[in-house]
């Protein structure tokens, strides 16, 4: 058997659901996934992560390789950089989340407790900036430094009364923009 037929006869298997032909096409094609999400990542850790998802994705979708159109190493390749384009978008969106993260809050705001969600930070964040500069004031106070009323008044300088006030009033209106029924003032 020829180099051809011998090739023919592996993709035959891979499409055919033969796990030792995934695991000669892994074998022989894995280097050259890895190499290329190497060098377009930079990271080794993504990297092996993309070649992981490249063959999982290959084995699953295997049924639609059609070697008619391609070599086998060529329908890998496509689908590494499908791959390796899904993790730069990931990390585009991660980038674009800490730079919101970052104009939204303070410095010292990002220090969580364990077990907060960032999501849920950040839209807190968020729907304090939307507040008037008091109100914002007294709310990063009580959210982010975990302040007392009377703790904040003192640090404000500012009535207990007018602090009250102003945590009843943003938590209304926060509550009414986020649609939540749950929270008491």
């Amino acid at each position: 058997m020829n180099d051809a037929e011998n090739e023919a006869a592996w993709d035959a298997r891979f499409i055919a659901g033969d796990e030792r032909a995934l695991e000669q096409v892994y074998r022989r094609w894995s280097p050259v996934v890895f190499t290329l999400a190497l060098r377009s990542l930079g990271d080794r850790g993504d990297a092996e992560d993309v070649t992981q998802k490249t063959f999982v994705s290959a084995w699953t979708s295997r049924a639609s390789f059609d070697p008619t159109r391609a070599r086998l190493s060529t329908w890998l390749v496509a689908i590494a950089k499908r791959r390796i384009a899904d993790t730069h978008e990931a990390r585009a969106r991660i980038r674009a989340l800490q730079q919101q993260l970052q104009r939204v809050t303070r410095p010292d705001d990002l220090v969580q407790a364990p077990g907060v969600d960032l999501g849920e930070t950040l839209l807190v964040a968020q729907e304090i900036e939307r507040l008037e500069p008091d109100a914002q004031q007294v709310m990063r106070l009580a959210f982010f430094d975990d302040l007392t009323h009377q703790e904040i008044a003192r640090r404000l300088d500012m009535p207990l009364g007018t602090v009250k006030s102003h945590i009843r009033r943003s938590l209304t209106r926060m509550r009414t923009r986020l649609g939540v029924t749950h929270v008491s003032p």
